[in-house]
C-alpha cells in the first residue's frame, strides 16, 4: 500500500480500510466483512425499469426492498425520503430500488400492484412480503428486519 492510500469505514461493520486511491472504488470490499465500500451515491435507491427489473431485482445478490411509486402520488413521495434513508443505514446489506410504475406498466402489472406505494421485499430473488400504502419508517423497517 502506498503512503498516498485513503480510508474508508465500512458502512456495514465500521472497520477502518486503506484503500489504493488508483482503485477503481465500485469494486473495492470491506476486508473484515466483505461489504461493498463504495460511496454515497451508490446506496441511493436504484431506478428499475421493465428491461432491468429481472436483472436489478431478481438476479440481486443482496435482499431488496422495492418501491413501487408515481410522481404524482402523494403518499409516494411521503415514503419516498424513508426508502433513501434506509437505502443509506442498510448500504452494503440491502438494494433499495425503485420503479415508476407509469413508465414500467407491464412489470407492475405482473407484480400485480393495484395501488401504489407498494413496497416489495425479496430475498434469493424471490418477493417474501410486501406493504401497501403509506407506512411509518419502523413499521418498514421491522419487515426489512425480517428479510436481512
Amino acid at each position: 500500500m502506498n503512503s498516498s492510500s485513503k480510508t474508508i469505514v465500512c458502512p456495514v461493520c465500521g472497520t477502518t480500510n486503506r484503500i489504493d486511491p488508483a482503485r477503481d472504488m465500485e469494486k473495492a470490499r470491506c476486508g473484515k466483512c466483505g461489504a461493498p465500500l463504495a460511496t454515497s451515491p451508490s446506496a441511493r435507491p436504484v431506478e428499475v425499469s421493465d428491461s432491468d427489473f429481472p436483472e436489478k431485482v431478481l438476479n440481486s445478490s443482496l435482499p431488496v426492498l422495492l418501491d413501487l411509486w408515481a410522481p404524482w402520488c402523494g403518499p409516494c413521495r411521503t415514503v419516498g425520503p424513508i426508502i433513501e434513508e434506509l437505502g443509506e443505514k442498510y448500504h452494503g446489506r440491502l438494494r433499495v430500488a425503485k420503479m415508476n410504475v407509469d413508465e414500467n406498466p407491464y412489470t407492475s402489472r405482473e407484480l400485480r400492484v393495484s395501488s401504489i406505494p407498494t413496497l416489495l421485499f425479496y430475498k434469493g430473488g424471490n418477493e417474501v412480503n410486501r406493504l401497501v400504502g403509506a407506512h411509518p419508517k419502523a413499521t418498514i423497517e421491522q419487515y426489512l428486519r425480517m428479510i436481512l
